[in-house]
């Protein structure tokens, strides 16, 4: 579904990006991890075009991601992306937040979008706070909502940049939940993520940033449980060593 050639990526004078090269199949959960810095969520907003690229190629679906193109627009609905930071309207309430980008962007009945924002609000576990404001929610809350405000677009995969870094730790739980049903039910993901728990149990696919270079990919138990190269052992330690757990 997602073919990425030979990306590089640079912010003036300085590289963030050097030769990605990655493919995520339909129904594949992919998690990004390294340190910061190492291009891993500039690699994300690459890929829905919020940043351009220049050289390489980034094939969604067989269409080229160009940032110039007036098809981005469309790609943005069939590759939604959630934030660190929930980026709610903070006018409108957890319904409306999800009824607005349905109404305004694909243009749906808004009776018909209102059903299905009812429902997602109902998936994610917040039915009885669809009327209530974001100043009125918990972080963990918000986040559900931007997951349901996603999944409002129908999308054919979903990225995440850090869905639980801005939370408390006794909220990041409820989040890492929804997402799990949406691995078990197939959606399509690539996560960039800390939670190596979460890597472990749902991700197919782990890749390794370091530099803007992608130095270890494989399955999920094997490059956090036997990881080959020193910088990603070097990195698991020292998440071991903030009390970050990896299962054998």
């Amino acid at each position: 579904m997602i073919q990425i050639k030979g990306v590089h990526k640079s912010f003036g004078n300085v590289a963030v990006l050097e030769g990605i090269d990655l493919q995520v199949h339909s129904g594949e959960v992919v998690c990004l991890i390294g340190p910061s810095g190492s291009g891993k969520s500039t690699l994300l907003r690459c890929i829905n075009g919020l940043e351009s690229y220049e050289q390489g190629e980034i094939l969604v679906s067989g269409a080229r991601v160009d940032r110039q193109a007036k098809s981005i627009h469309e790609l943005r609905t069939r590759v939604a992306m959630v934030f660190q930071r929930f980026n709610l309207f903070p006018h409108r309430t957890a319904l409306q937040n999800v009824t607005e980008g349905p109404i305004y962007v694909k243009k749906q009945d808004p009776k018909q979008a209102r059903l299905r924002a009812e429902a997602l609000l109902e998936k994610v576990g917040l039915a009885h706070r669809m009327h209530a404001y974001p100043d009125e929610l918990s972080g963990g809350q918000q986040q559900r909502v931007a997951i349901a405000r996603a999944l409002a677009m129908d999308p054919e995969a979903i990225l995440f940049d850090e869905p639980t870094s801005a939370l408390d730790p006794e909220l990041v739980g409820e989040v890492l939940a929804v997402m799990r049903k949406l691995a078990d039910e197939g959606m399509t993901m690539i996560v960039v993520t800390h939670e190596m728990g979460f890597a472990q149990d749902v991700a197919d696919q782990v890749c390794f940033l370091h530099s803007g270079r992608i130095v270890e990919a494989g399955p999920a138990r094997t490059v956090l449980s036997t990881p080959s190269h020193p910088r990603t052992q070097d990195f698991l330690r020292r998440l071991l060593n903030q009390g970050t757990e990896v299962q054998a």
